[in-house]
């Protein structure tokens, strides 16, 4: 199985704006999350997914249904995509050596007919 982190397709600036939209109204959440699981060593590398169906990766913290979002959000670490077969071995080391400051960037899987791949998008400085 070919790692997701390999593929490397072109984000168009359409799909970016569906995105961005959402992001700035959950961003703060998800920072404190983030932060809730490295500062209590739970894993380095927290991820969020965003997929506009059902997915079973992570813990749905934001419904797209429930809160006039575009995506549904859940949160996930980089190890639970190793042990769904996400990611090989390998592209769990290719994605923690590339993994941005969480306290800066925010880690998102992004699960799209057009597009599926990491994603680190900055938030907003306050």
């Amino acid at each position: 199985m070919q790692d997701i982190i390999a593929n490397d397709p072109e984000l168009n600036g359409k799909f970016l704006g569906t995105i961005s939209a959402d992001f700035v109204k959950v961003c703060d959440q998800l920072k404190e999350a983030a932060y809730q699981m490295v500062s209590r060593n739970i894993s380095k590398f927290p991820v969020f997914v965003l997929c506009r169906e059902t997915q079973p990766i992570g813990i749905l913290l934001h419904s797209r249904e429930d809160e006039g979002l575009e995506w549904n959000y859940s949160f996930a670490m980089a190890e639970e995509f190793v042990l769904r077969g996400i990611l090989s071995d390998e592209g769990y080391q290719n994605l923690s050596g590339t993994f941005k400051d969480s306290e800066e960037f925010c880690c998102l899987f992004v699960v799209s007919p057009d597009f599926t791949n990491f994603v680190f998008l900055p938030y907003p400085e306050d």
